[in-house]
C-alpha cells in the first residue's frame, strides 16, 4: 500500500456516450419543467452533487433531497441542512428504502409553487399540474424515490450504477407529475477525493477501481472519525488500534494496512500460509460501509465544505 502511487486508478474520466445524450435531453426537459428535485447522498452531498447542475438548474425552483439518511450521522444531517439553508437552499433528508421524509417532499414541491399556482389562477389556468424533474448522479438512490413517491413500481430499480435508463413521466398526485431521468455523472471528477467518495459509495463502477486502495483509504477515515463504530464491528481493541496507529518506525499507510489485515483475519479472510486475503477483506470493508452495517457514516463534513 504506497500512498504515492496517487491512486492512480481513481483518477476516473469515466463519461459513456449515454450520459452526453441524457445531458443535452436534460436541457430540453427543462424547458418544460417547473421544480427541479436535486438528488444528493446525504453521506456525501458535494461530491454526489454533479457541478454541470447548476448550469443547467439556473433560475428554476430548486429542491435539495439529501436521500440515504439512515446510512448517514444524524448529527451531520441536520448539520448539511442548515449549510444548504445558509445558501438559501431547501434541503430535505429522506431514506426512499423506508419512505422516510417522502411526505416532507411532496409538501414542499407543492409550497414551492404555490404563489405561482395562485397567479395561474387568477389567469383562469386552473388544474395546471406542476411539473418536476428529477436529477442525481448514479446510485444516489433516484429510482427507489420515485417509487416511493408514486407507490408503485413506476421506475426500474438495480443495484449497480446508471441502470435506469427510459425517461418517464409520474403521476404523483393530483396535483404534480415528475419527470424521471437516467442518472448523469459528469466530464471529470475535479480532485482525487471526489472519485475516492463516489467509489466508497458505489457510483463508480467497482469494476474500474483497486479495491485495496479505496478500502484502505476508507478504513483510514473511519480510523479517524468514527474509531468507536468501525472497532466495535470488527471485534478490534482500541488500544491495540491506537498504539498501531502511532507506531512510529513505520509510516502511516503501513499502520492503517496492518489494521486492515486484522479485520481481514477477524473475518476469516485467511488463505494459504496463514495469509489475509486483501481483496476479500477490502470488498467487506467497501460493502458493509455503503450497506450502514459498520454504522451511521457521514464522509464529508459541511464545516470544512464552508472553509474551502
Amino acid at each position: 500500500m504506497n500512498d504515492e502511487q496517487n491512486l492512480s486508478k481513481t483518477n476516473i474520466n469515466w463519461y459513456p456516450g449515454h450520459m452526453a445524450k441524457t445531458k443535452r435531453e436534460i436541457i430540453e426537459d427543462l424547458k418544460l419543467i417547473d421544480v427541479v428535485i436535486e438528488l444528493l447522498d446525504a453521506r456525501i452531498p458535494i461530491s454526489s452533487q454533479n457541478p454541470d447542475f447548476k448550469n443547467l438548474i439556473k433560475n428554476k425552483k430548486h429542491i435539495i433531497v439529501l436521500n440515504k439518511s439512515d446510512l448517514a450521522d444524524e448529527k451531520q444531517n441536520q448539520k448539511w441542512v442548515e449549510y444548504f439553508k445558509m445558501q438559501n437552499k431547501l434541503a430535505i433528508l429522506t431514506d426512499a428504502n423506508s419512505g422516510k421524509g417522502i411526505e416532507n417532499l411532496i409538501k414542499a414541491i407543492e409550497k414551492i409553487m404555490e404563489e405561482e399556482q395562485k397567479l395561474n389562477a387568477q389567469k383562469g389556468r386552473i388544474g395546471r399540474k406542476i411539473k418536476a424533474i428529477i436529477l442525481g448522479i448514479p446510485n444516489v438512490g433516484k429510482s427507489s424515490l420515485i417509487n416511493r413517491i408514486a407507490k408503485k413500481s413506476s421506475a426500474t430499480v438495480g443495484n449497480k450504477p446508471g441502470v435506469t435508463r427510459k425517461k418517464q413521466w409520474i403521476r404523483i398526485n393530483e396535483k404534480i407529475e415528475l419527470l424521471d431521468t437516467p442518472g448523469v455523472l459528469w466530464p471529470k471528477f475535479v480532485n482525487q477525493e471526489t472519485a475516492l467518495n463516489l467509489a466508497y459509495t458505489g457510483t463508480i463502477k467497482e469494476e474500474i477501481l483497486d479495491k485495496v486502495e479505496i478500502a484502505y483509504h476508507l478504513t483510514k477515515y473511519m480510523l479517524e472519525n468514527y474509531q468507536d463504530l468501525i472497532c466495535q464491528r470488527y471485534k478490534l481493541n482500541k488500544e491495540e488500534i491506537e498504539k498501531k496507529k502511532k507506531k512510529k518506525e513505520n509510516p502511516e499507510n503501513e499502520n492503517i494496512y496492518q489494521i486492515m489485515l486484522k479485520i481481514g483475519k477477524n473475518r476469516g479472510c485467511i488463505i494459504s500460509g496463514g495469509n489475509i486475503d486483501e481483496e476479500k477483506t477490502a470488498r467487506i470493508i467497501l460493502d458493509e460501509f455503503k450497506n450502514g452495517k459498520i454504522g451511521k457514516i457521514t464522509i464529508e463534513n459541511p464545516i470544512k465544505m464552508s472553509q474551502r
